[in-house]
């Protein structure tokens, strides 16, 4: 049941017809996928999580990210990682279970049905970790 939860398939931002990142969401978090231009030493990536901003670009060159975002995050538990030439920004939700309509306020957002998909898939994903947790902690209180 939990794979039904996960989300389905990531959300794409364009502008200008070109794909800026993708990005999907958990009950706890907001997940940025971002591909990296080739040959660049990635030791040149940046990325400043703030509660409510991100930035992040290539040293020495105005930031590909400068904005705000949609919700505040715990910076302490936010943090980013380079794979397979892949920048991937995992924001913890200050809100848990806080639906997002896109990770950059104002910016990509979903339309009002892929938002309330979202939202009743969050709903599923908080019901079946609260109470079908609970039934795992307590399996003698079942009938």
């Amino acid at each position: 049941m939990a794979d039904k939860l996960a989300p389905e398939k990531r959300h794409i931002f364009l502008h200008n017809g070109q794909k800026v990142f993708e990005w999907d969401q958990t009950l706890d978090e907001v997940n940025i996928y971002i591909n990296l231009p080739p040959k660049v030493n990635s030791k040149q990536f940046y990325c400043k999580i703030q509660s409510k901003h991100i930035e992040l670009g290539i040293k020495g060159n105005p930031p590909f990210l400068n904005h705000d975002l949609t919700s505040p995050v715990k910076t302490d538990s936010s943090f980013w990682t380079l794979e397979d030439d892949i920048m991937h920004i995992t924001l913890n939700k200050r809100d848990k279970g806080q639906t997002w309509a896109s990770p950059i306020l104002g910016q990509g957002q979903l339309d009002a049905y892929s938002t309330d998909l979202e939202q009743k898939r969050l709903m599923l994903q908080r019901f079946q970790e609260e109470v079908l947790g609970f039934v795992s902690l307590y399996p003698d209180h079942i009938p």
